[in-house]
């Protein structure tokens, strides 16, 4: 129990970064994962059981290509660039972080029940901890040592707020997965109050990402469940089901029908989904899609001169000299989870990256989970336009997908202790 908690601690609060850790140099998330290792540790020299799952195989396999390739780049770095020693050293040691704790998950003995037992620490120390911050944000509370917005965007406990949006981004469906396939109540009421509080607060950061991630994913669920659903054949006498068959046939024909009227209204639709974005669509938007851009091809050209083997971890990239950036740091990300990853470890490290997000991807296709490949889907999305493979959150997602059971079935002991 209180190992759960304390990998649910450091999962959940990792975004934390404005939380200073008193005498030490890393967040409350490194501390509490740092503490989770040495507790698996100890156990394991005590005589606790390991498993050698299919999951942990995939994990180890991809970490150690990773490894090759990020150590590959490095030699490569050193030999045609300067490379800046701290961004190298903190990414290597998030790497090492990344690496014990997602291995030491995946070998332990029912590692999907302690997982998802873990999942449900997440989301109620999640609850509590937006909770705490909107009560910040809006004065309610007061937290010295916080500054909860960033001009008119909300960033609560993270840096900025896009941080914060990726751990919305993947909270929300985390908690989906949860109350989709639990029989408890209160594990319903929980997982749902969970949703409501982090869409809003995902809202309050006014990230574009998020928004995009949030429709999408939400379209992806519906379509999955009603596949899933009609698939299961446990209402083959439902005149819902019927009804249901016959809509999905008409949808085509219907489509057709009312194309001129849609495209007669796109119009206003744009501006709405406009409406919806950072600044309206405005200046802002167009100077981020633009920053992204730039970024990506300046990322890109230097990933090619290097042999496409990478420079190591680290970014590696100057100031962007688009807009007056003068207070971004150097040097700087490329702000792509595939592009950055290509420019550290090279192309044999993104055929890595989409191999292991593959394979959990498909994990959670076998055991029917809906919801686990909807939060797969919100990890690629929000990973095009950002950097997050670094982040906790991810990995957990991963692991979980990994080793989800079929049909995610759930012992009776465990459905009894669930919330």
């Amino acid at each position: 129990m209180i190992r759960d908690a304390l990998l649910a601690c450091g999962v959940a609060m990792a975004y934390a970064t404005q939380l200073d850790v008193p005498r030490l140099p890393f967040g409350y998330g490194e501390l509490f994962l740092t503490l989770w290792i040495v507790l698996s540790l100890l156990r394991v020299l005590a005589g606790g059981r390991l498993e050698a799952t299919p999951a942990l195989a995939k994990l180890a396999a991809f970490w150690l290509v990773l490894t090759f390739a990020l150590g590959l780049g490095t030699i490569v770095g050193f030999m045609t660039t300067v490379l800046y020693v701290d961004p190298l050293l903190h990414d290597t040691v998030a790497y090492a972080l990344l690496i014990c704790v997602t291995c030491l998950v995946a070998a332990e003995p029912d590692a999907d029940v302690r997982l998802r037992r873990s999942a449900w620490w997440v989301i109620g120390i999640a609850n509590m901890c937006f909770v705490i911050q909107v009560g910040v944000g809006w004065g309610w509370i007061h937290q010295s040592g916080v500054d909860p917005w960033y001009w008119d965007r909300f960033r609560g406990w993270s840096e900025n707020p896009n941080q914060l949006a990726i751990y919305c981004a993947l909270f929300g469906p985390l908690a989906l997965h949860l109350t989709t396939t639990t029989r408890s109540r209160w594990g319903r009421l929980l997982g749902t109050s969970c949703l409501v509080i982090t869409f809003y607060v995902g809202r309050l950061t006014k990230s574009d990402t998020y928004l995009y991630t949030s429709i999408a994913t939400g379209l992806m669920f519906v379509a999955l469940w009603t596949r899933t659903w009609l698939a299961t054949g446990r209402a083959d006498k439902s005149l819902f089901r019927q009804v249901m068959l016959l809509l999905l046939i008409g949808s085509l024909p219907l489509a057709m029908s009312l194309s001129p009227y849609a495209l007669a209204e796109a119009g206003h639709a744009a501006n709405y989904a406009k409406s919806l974005t950072k600044d309206k669509g405005g200046e802002a938007t167009e100077e981020t899609a633009a920053l992204r851009l730039f970024l990506w091809g300046e990322a890109l050209e230097k990933g090619a001169t290097a042999g496409s083997l990478g420079l190591g971890p680290g970014p590696h990239l100057e100031r962007p000299p688009i807009v007056d950036k003068q207070f971004l740091p150097r040097p700087f990300e490329a702000h792509s989870t595939v592009i950055d990853l290509y420019l550290q470890g090279g192309l044999v490290a993104v055929l890595a990256l989409a191999w292991i997000v593959s394979s959990a991807a498909l994990s959670a296709w076998r055991a029917r989970a809906d919801a686990l490949l909807v939060l797969i889907a919100s990890i690629v999305i929000f990973g095009s336009p950002h950097l997050i493979i670094r982040h906790p959150i991810v990995w957990f997602a991963l692991t979980m997908s990994l080793v989800a059971r079929t049909n995610q079935a759930v012992p009776a002991t465990v459905r009894s202790k669930e919330y």
